[in-house]
């Protein structure tokens, strides 16, 4: 039977916050919490439960990581998630902007061998619409270092690669000024003291993001 929808929640939270930085350090309770949805007292019960069942390394007042275990089964529900997106997206004709949520139910009921179906009728992919890696059977996942157009080079062309946000107003508007996974794109300038960058679409058209959306839209240089 797989883990409770719950248990895989704070799983998949946990793991995506770890993968987030750089060293790998504890996560911080409330930063936890905020990620799931609930208030930190919660979210210390929930971890509690979770390091008796082996799943993460709890350490009061310092924060909570997966362990070996824990992360195993991260991976793996993130490669339902992100397999179920892209099912939704190439198979059902759904946007590529609108299918987080379905699939963020959808990922606690399938089996793993109806994901595996997926995968194959697929062709298997690596990603999803998003851009996001989509692990492989076992548990492998694609690392890649993406640059995000607050630190990518000017005047250069670059692809967008991946989209560090799945709101769906968010994705959305990227979609309205061209800027899907696959895009070519270049920046012109960027002027953090006016919370301002400017790019070029390959249709030659200017597009100017705030830096917070900036940091969002991730690339790979072409």
């Amino acid at each position: 039977m797989l883990p409770s929808a719950t248990v895989e929640n704070y799983l998949k939270a946990l793991y995506q916050a770890e993968t987030a930085s750089d060293d790998r350090r504890l996560v911080p309770m409330g930063q936890l919490a905020a990620a799931v949805g609930v208030v930190p007292g919660t979210a210390t019960t929930m971890v509690k439960a979770l390091a008796e069942s082996g799943l993460v390394e709890y350490e009061p007042y310092a924060g909570v990581r997966l362990t070996p275990a824990g992360s195993k089964l991260a991976v793996l529900v993130l490669r339902r998630h992100r397999l179920i997106e892209q099912f939704l997206v190439e198979i059902m004709g759904m946007s590529w902007t609108d299918v987080h949520d379905d699939a963020e139910k959808l990922e606690h009921v399938v089996s793993d061998r109806l994901v595996d179906r997926m995968d194959a009728m697929l062709g298997h992919p690596s990603v999803d619409p998003h851009g996001d890696p989509i692990p492989t059977p076992d548990g492998a996942m694609q690392s890649h270092r993406y640059h995000s157009l607050l630190k990518c080079p000017l005047g250069t062309q670059v692809t967008v690669t991946r989209i560090a946000d799945q709101d769906a107003t968010f994705l959305r508007f990227l979609e309205t000024q061209g800027l899907k996974p696959g895009q070519s794109i270049e920046v012109e300038d960027r002027d953090p003291v006016a919370d301002r960058v400017c790019l070029r679409t390959g249709a030659e058209r200017r597009v100017i993001l705030g830096t917070q959306a900036a940091a969002k839209v991730l690339i790979e240089v072409a």
